[in-house]
């Protein structure tokens, strides 16, 4: 249900891949020698003179929002996508659910399945209670074309899954596939998330200020982010990270931030109405598992679905099945990065903090999905 009819395979963001985000595209016909990203097999830490802290082998295979979104909507038929719908009300009733939007137009279904993100339309009519909890940092993001790149950083950074930390940050890179889905050398592109503490009531409050004055607490509309905040993130880099992260920060066109959040839902399943995704639990992106997640949910109610006939006890299965592992998933998240928080607020956080300080631990953990939970 879109907010708007712009496409929205742009959005300049980088997916770590996991084996059930694999399995998802299998079973919609993606095939296993399809190019979903860029392959790497290491992990290196850079201090902030450009030498190497640490390595660790770890094969993963890396892509872009975009290049993804695009497999995705290919296997989709396009008579049943209908963008720029804005979604106002859900209204349930024994045997249907009730949508309006906010055209007038009015349709009615046997299950809605609410997958519109962190400020879900859905989730805050049903569950007003579950709003996102702000944690203390914000995410600097963007991708630069690996043609833009020096020599020394093709060799040294663009190979690996690479990561940073100066205190209180953390910066992680890799490579991804190019605007036009290049996934070879020379037509990929590197992919950044810098991991930067901003006070909720000073700085944060700061950067989500427009040049008109509106404040934007939910996040700040990319082009409308202030160029001396830019400028001043630009600045930053070469302060704080290696030479070459600061080069990447400094070549990519349209650096933009996100506020960091938690989310949890205390139901997924509710009468006809499932939520899913980010609609449902948001973690920090420590665990690279926001998409994969969502294709988890997926595929966990399709195969609700397939077991039951009643769509309303299909649906409590589904919640049965993912409402735990959204709650762990968000925890996890929380400890991989209480030590980037403005505020160290209680003392679990402050044991998670100094836990996850050292390379080893962030190239063991970060963007690795769970084995237990």
């Amino acid at each position: 249900m879109g907010q708007d009819s712009v496409e929205i395979n742009s959005r300049g963001a980088g997916i770590v891949t996991h084996p059930e985000l694999m399995e998802a595209l299998a079973a919609i016909g993606v095939p296993p020698d399809e190019e979903v990203g860029v392959s790497v097999q290491e992990r290196v830490t850079l201090a902030q003179d450009g030498s190497v802290l640490g390595r660790r082998p770890l094969p993963q295979v890396l892509t872009a929002w975009g290049h993804l979104y695009r497999i995705l909507k290919s296997r989709f038929p396009s008579d049943r996508y209908h963008n720029g719908y804005t979604l106002t009300a859900a209204e349930q009733t024994e045997d249907a659910v009730h949508l309006t939007f906010a055209d007038g137009h009015r349709i009615s279904a046997d299950l809605v399945v609410a997958a519109d993100g962190l400020r879900s339309t859905v989730r805050q009519a049903l569950l007003p209670a579950a709003k996102p909890v702000y944690a203390g940092y914000i995410a600097w993001r963007g991708l630069v074309e690996e043609a833009a790149l020096s020599e020394r950083v093709k060799t040294e950074l663009f190979p690996y899954f690479a990561f940073g930390i100066p205190p209180h940050e953390q910066m992680i890179a890799y490579p991804v596939a190019g605007q036009a889905n290049g996934t070879e050398p020379g037509r990929r592109r590197f992919n950044f998330v810098w991991y930067r503490p901003a006070e909720e009531s000073t700085t944060f409050k700061d950067m989500v200020t427009d040049s008109d004055g509106r404040v934007w607490m939910d996040g700040i509309p990319p082009p409308l982010i202030r160029e001396s905040v830019v400028a001043e993130a630009r600045q930053a880099a070469h302060a704080v990270l290696a030479p070459q992260f600061a080069e990447v920060v400094e070549k990519t066109e349209n650096p933009f931030f996100q506020p960091i959040f938690d989310l949890e839902s205390s139901s997924i399943a509710m009468g006809r109405i499932a939520l899913l995704g980010d609609a449902a639990f948001v973690a920090r992106p420590h665990c690279g598992m926001g998409v994969t997640k969502a294709a988890g949910d997926a595929m966990a109610l399709v195969k609700a679905m397939n077991r039951k006939v009643d769509i309303k006890e299909a649906l409590q299965e589904y919640e049965q099945q993912r409402l735990a592992f959204g709650s762990y998933i968000v925890g996890h998240a929380r400890a991989l990065g209480a030590y980037m928080q403005a505020q160290i607020r209680t003392e679990e956080e402050r044991r998670m903090a100094e836990r996850y300080r050292t390379p080893e631990a962030i190239m063991l953990e970060t963007a690795v999905a769970p084995t237990a939970h």
